[in-house]
């Protein structure tokens, strides 16, 4: 079968490659096999190493001269700013969120696969039902620039996670903060909820750190 052009194709690769980093299913520091990826996907090599550039580009991957094509290592600088961004972009949706607003169904969806992943112990789970908790509070401010923007950034966010060996330790301390949130959002309680975002957002932040220093 002729591939389509080479745009198209790398748009998908990258994607998919996203997509795969923000569901935890590739970690900091691991290469990524060109071959093998290369054959999973269905495209050429040629293919693949054009998004492999676009997403070393964006920061997401690694060349490293002789060795390959590794998952970025988020360094101290990275993670600062990632939570400086959420800080301004998250609270600040909350503000806005009106009542009845479609994005509360998915942060409530959101919230359901989070407990039915913790029932399987499946941390993993978890951790991408946060994300999702997350970019659902950011299509409360019903701007699709934004929400593309975040979307590049929930990649980020998950190789931070993946910094993390317990992912247990990190999830289970947020996930009841998730539902209280969600309850004063629900209640219109707003300024109450951008706080309790805000504070949960620094603790995040210095859980990660901490780890990363060690």
């Amino acid at each position: 079968m002729k591939e389509a052009p080479t745009l198209n194709l790398r748009d998908h690769v990258i994607n998919e490659i996203r997509t795969r980093l923000v569901k935890g299913q590739l970690l900091p520091d691991q290469r990524l096999s060109e071959v093998q990826l290369a054959e999973e996907l269905g495209v050429s090599r040629n293919t693949l190493r054009e998004s492999f550039r676009a997403l070393t580009h964006a920061g997401l991957l690694t060349h490293i001269p002789h060795r390959g094509v590794f998952v970025t290592r988020p360094g101290a600088a990275a993670i600062y700013d990632i939570f400086q961004i959420r800080r301004m972009l998250e609270c600040e949706a909350i503000k806005q969120a009106t009542p009845h607003h479609p994005a509360l169904d998915a942060i409530k969806l959101a919230l359901k696969c989070a407990r039915d992943a913790e029932a399987k112990s499946d941390w993993t789970a978890v951790g991408t039902a946060n994300i999702d908790f997350h970019h659902a509070i950011i299509r409360l401010t019903d701007s699709p620039r934004l929400e593309r923007f975040f979307e590049g950034l929930t990649a980020e966010l998950r190789l931070v996670f993946g910094l993390i060996p317990d992912l247990r330790y990190l999830h289970a301390t947020f996930m009841e903060k998730n539902e209280a949130l969600y309850q004063l959002v629900i209640a219109q309680r707003l300024d109450e909820a951008a706080h309790l975002l805000e504070g949960y957002l620094y603790q995040s932040e210095r859980m990660l750190m901490a780890v990363y220093n060690e």
